[in-house]
């Protein structure tokens, strides 16, 4: 059992830690990051286009706020990195997985369904169930617009609890909240705190942009790396510390 608060896992995200390998003259000095534990990663899978990134930002700050630590594909760019790998990598190293199927169906005549959420979906599932531990021990929450929409494109996942978000990102905010809640040792923040601190952080950070020379649009369409990073240093001066198993 151990507290933990944003700014510490902040803090250990980016320690580093000096090893020296060898004797004398053949000593080699080994520079190794810390990286974030299996036991906080949050893998979040979801749509990326600009009609859900009102979701998205709620969805990543309730997980900071709550002392987890979200992996997301957009967390960085690497033209050398393919997308398979690194989607592979993430659920690898995350305890916790977010799968959001509200984006499924398809929008127009003619275009084809979304199946890259499911099929990440099916990833994790597959690593928690194939894997052994410490994946043996994974736990996934699955998110759509309405709650049983989901079963005419995958009926396979007939019986799975769904948490229905009606496409509000206060109600997303919620139901990532109340999830992740029970993997915490004492009361969390409820659900309309952490929104409460959302709408904080979001007006503040839009003031700090705009001193720094943001356009509305630059603000608009913040990276969801550097968004995050701006959230983690909110964080920082507003702590809150939780528990977790």
């Amino acid at each position: 059992m151990r507290s933990i608060t944003a700014s510490r896992l902040r803090e250990r995200r980016k320690a580093t830690y000096i090893f020296t390998v060898g004797v004398g003259e053949y000593a080699i000095i080994l520079l190794i990051k810390n990286s974030v534990p299996f036991e906080t990663n949050v893998f979040i899978n979801c749509p990326f286009d600009k009609d859900y990134v009102d979701i998205l930002r709620p969805i990543l700050f309730c997980v900071l706020a709550l002392g987890f630590e979200p992996r997301i594909t957009l967390e960085r760019s690497d033209s050398a990195e393919t997308r398979i790998d690194k989607i592979i990598g993430l659920i690898d190293d995350a305890r916790f997985g977010i799968h959001d199927l509200s984006r499924l169906r398809a929008k127009r005549k003619g275009e084809y369904f979304r199946l890259n959420m499911p099929f990440e979906l099916g990833i994790d599932y597959a690593c928690r169930r194939l894997r052994g531990p410490p994946w043996s021990s994974k736990k996934i929450l699955i998110l759509e617009a309405e709650r049983y929409r989901f079963q005419a494109a995958i009926s396979d996942l007939s019986g799975s609890d769904i948490a229905a978000h009606k496409n509000e990102p206060v109600t997303a905010c919620s139901e990532v909240r109340n999830w992740l809640a029970q993997e915490l040792l004492d009361a969390p923040p409820g659900p309309a705190a952490i929104w409460g601190r959302f709408n904080d952080f979001m007006a503040d950070n839009f003031d700090d942009l705009t001193a720094r020379g943001y356009s509305n649009k630059d603000i608009a369409d913040q990276p969801i790396g550097e968004l995050m990073d701006c959230m983690r240093e909110w964080l920082g001066t507003h702590p809150a510390a939780v528990h977790v198993r």
